[in-house]
């Protein structure tokens, strides 16, 4: 029986999401997908017009739950707010320590791709990321901590630098360092209420 075309394309994507993780962009090829998948290559072009499609499908995938999962760890935290944020970087420095962890999809993706700033993989990978400042800053505001958006860009600073110096030298222990800093920016800036959350 043929699978509905639904969960054909959803298999396409899993086999490569797989792949591209594993191996990085460029080293798989259209065919070692379809292998993977189980499919023919006609049967993969069918879905997707070209590789280029299916690696922006990749992250798309990748999206909503690597956001989730930032939002868990927060949400599962203890303590006050610089705690919390430095939970994330700590959750993180576990995933790291996998042997299977090869860094964010999203930024080796962008490196791989850092001759095409018009990919649409680029494009997703920038609103990922955006995404994630912006629930920082959202956070952050929320508390009426001072500049709220310039502490959330600082924190993804420290966050995607956090995530390449980890892969380059798998050490996990710097992403807790990262996570260290985190805390005192957020702390510092908790010293600092914007003046109507300071008077309330």
């Amino acid at each position: 029986m043929t699978a509905p075309p639904r969960q054909t394309r959803e298999s396409i994507i899993s086999a490569a999401a797989k792949l591209f993780y594993d191996e990085g962009i460029r080293r798989v090829s259209v065919d070692a997908i379809a292998d993977e998948a189980g499919i023919t290559k006609r049967t993969l072009y069918y879905h997707f017009e070209s590789k280029d499609d299916l690696v922006a499908a990749y992250l798309e995938q990748r999206d909503q739950p690597s956001f989730a999962r930032f939002q868990q760890w927060f949400a599962e935290a203890e303590g006050p707010l610089p705690e919390r944020i430095r939970t994330i970087f700590v959750r993180l420095a576990a995933f790291a320590r996998h042997p299977k962890w090869k860094g964010c999809g999203f930024l080796r993706t962008s490196a791989e791709l850092a001759n095409m700033p018009g990919h649409p993989a680029i494009k997703i990978g920038a609103s990922h990321k955006q995404r994630v400042e912006d629930w920082l800053a959202g956070l952050f505001e929320a508390e009426g901590l001072a500049e709220p958006r310039m502490l959330a860009r600082q924190i993804i600073l420290l966050l995607d630098g956090a995530f390449a110096v980890v892969l380059l030298n798998r050490d996990p222990g710097y992403m807790e360092t990262a996570g260290d800093a985190a805390a005192i920016l957020v702390g510092a800036a908790s010293s600092r209420l914007q003046p109507a959350a300071a008077g309330a």
